[in-house]
Formats: C-alpha cells, structure tokens, sequence
C-alpha cells in the first residue's frame, strides 16, 4: 500500500512540474515572454538562444517594426525593454559613406537604422557624451535623448502607445536616458556586445540565417 501511494506521489509531483519544464524549454527568459515581443523578435530571440549566436557576449534586439530595445545579459536573461526612437526612412542598409558625412548633408531619405548583426563597442560621441556604437563607420550609436531643439517631440513619441511616430532621428537608436543610464551603459557600455537589428523590408532568414524550424515557433 505504502508502495502505492509513493508511485502516486511522485506521478503527480512529476505532472505539476511539467508546464514549468515545457517552459524552460523554449530557451528563452519568462521577462522577455511577459513583454509580449513581436514575432519577428521572438525568431530572432529563440534563435540566438538555440545557437548561442550571441558568443556569450551582452546582446540586444532592436525591433523596428514595434520601435522597442529588449537589452539582455550574457546568459540570455532580460536586463531591461524600452520605447526607441529609430530612423526617419524605412531602409535596412545605410547609405556609404554616410558616416564621414556632417548630419546636415544627410538627407531624410538616408535617414535610415541599418539592419543586421553588428558588434556593438563602448565609446563617445564627439561631445563627449557615452554612447553604444553599433555601427561606427555608418555613425549609428545607441544614445540617451538628448536635450536639443527636437527633445519635446522625441520625447512624446516615446511615450506614446504606437510605434508609428517614433521613427524620428538620423538613424541611431535614441531611449530614454533613465534607460540609457541604468541598463544600456551598465549592459552594454563596459564591453563589447551584439546588437541585432531586426528589418524593415528584407526577410530575417537573408539577415541571421534563422533556421526555418525556428522560424516556425512563436
């Protein structure tokens, strides 16, 4: 009897923990789950989770579609999620040579956040002020707001509940710089990381070569 009830035990304790296992099977950070990320950010998610594509390096995932920065630590755990000012054009590959030109003779249709895996350095602007290069030679940072004749307008498309008015800067990815100040610089401000980019235009598969079982999965 005694028996009996043991093997009844351990098949319950054994069915209670299975959603939890189900869970933890996906790769992916329960925090990340609960920020309701796009499809294309859940891909990209699972897919450097499946291939440790980030080296175990920090990494961050800029969805453009849904203008959010998700920034993770080295072993995949969210660090911290935010609203992101991105470029004015839809575009996913930057102008040459836009980065050796002054931001005046960028025109808005160059305006463009490249798309793309890039390994993103610590580093300066030339006011001094920290940012995130993700892109150096294109001139495109991860950047706090900045308070410029433009501050008002970015800010209220940052606050905001679409993402359709957030596509107002050069190009670099502007949050808030609360955010910028508590997870960007601590994250990704100390050493080098990958920062992944997702498109505007061109399929995931040409940027990251997502495997199409991954792609299959939400």
């Amino acid at each position: 009897m005694n028996l009996l009830r043991l093997a009844a035990c351990a098949l319950a304790c054994a069915l209670s923990f299975e959603p939890d296992v189900a869970g933890a099977a996906t790769g992916l950070d329960p925090a990340f789950e609960a920020q309701a990320p796009s499809a294309a950010a859940h891909q990209v998610a699972k897919w450097i989770a499946t291939t440790d594509d980030n080296r175990a390096l920090p990494f961050a995932i800029v969805d453009k579609t849904g203008a959010r920065l998700f920034v993770f630590a080295a072993d995949g755990r969210l660090v911290g999620a935010t609203p992101a000012l991105l470029g004015q054009a839809l575009g996913d590959f930057s102008v040459p040579g836009i980065g050796e030109r002054p931001l005046s003779q960028v025109r808005p249709h160059e305006r463009i956040t490249p798309a793309g895996r890039f390994v993103s350095e610590p580093g300066r602007h030339v006011s001094g002020e920290a940012v995130v290069w993700v892109d150096y030679d294109a001139g495109v940072s991860i950047h706090r707001l900045r308070p410029d004749r433009a501050e008002a307008r970015r800010r209220r498309g940052l606050a905001s509940a679409t993402p359709a008015d957030n596509r107002l800067s050069m190009g670099c990815v502007v949050v808030p710089e609360a955010f910028f100040l508590s997870v960007v610089q601590p994250v990704l401000g100390q050493r080098a990381g990958v920062v992944y980019v997702l498109p505007d235009t061109v399929p995931l598969q040409t940027l990251f070569k997502i495997d199409s079982p991954v792609l299959a999965q939400r």
